[in-house]
């Protein structure tokens, strides 16, 4: 897909995780991320039904995939799912770029967030994988530089 075809067309941020997926998604011009909810990520034709979806009610053009890095920058068997999880996308989705972007820390931020926020325990864990979707968007959205 050429930078003309993606243009005006939104990024969807995706925190994928072995019970859920947390999405968030750009506005039109790429500036901002805002959580959407989130997907159950088993049995994956599911949710990669359900990921598609969601591209076309959003007119997608990039799927940002947070990718589960150790700290030292290594990839452990989390980032080989989250690469094979990846690439069934990229299959399935035919002219939507897929991107791996450093997910390092984010399910931590998130957590301080909704904790900052006053939201209890159980509430959290139900969000935690969405604000981390729209932290993982919004980190490749900052550091992306468009024409």
């Amino acid at each position: 897909m050429s930078e003309g075809d993606k243009a005006g067309r939104r990024f969807l941020g995706l925190d994928l995780g072995k019970a859920r997926i947390g999405v968030a998604v750009s506005d039109p011009l790429g500036w901002t991320a805002q959580p959407v909810g989130s997907v159950p990520a088993q049995p994956r034709q599911r949710a990669v039904s359900r990921i598609k979806n969601l591209v076309k009610q959003y007119d997608v053009g990039t799927i940002v995939v947070g990718l589960p890095l150790n700290m030292d920058g290594t990839e452990g068997r989390q980032a080989a799912w989250t690469r094979k999880f990846a690439e069934c996308l990229g299959r399935a989705l035919r002219g939507v770029e897929v991107v791996l972007e450093d997910e390092r820390l984010t399910t931590a931020q998130s957590e301080s967030l909704l904790i900052e926020s006053g939201m209890r325990r159980e509430k959290r864990r139900q969000k935690r994988d969405v604000i981390a979707a729209a932290l993982i968007l919004k980190s490749y959205l900052e550091r992306t530089e468009w024409p």
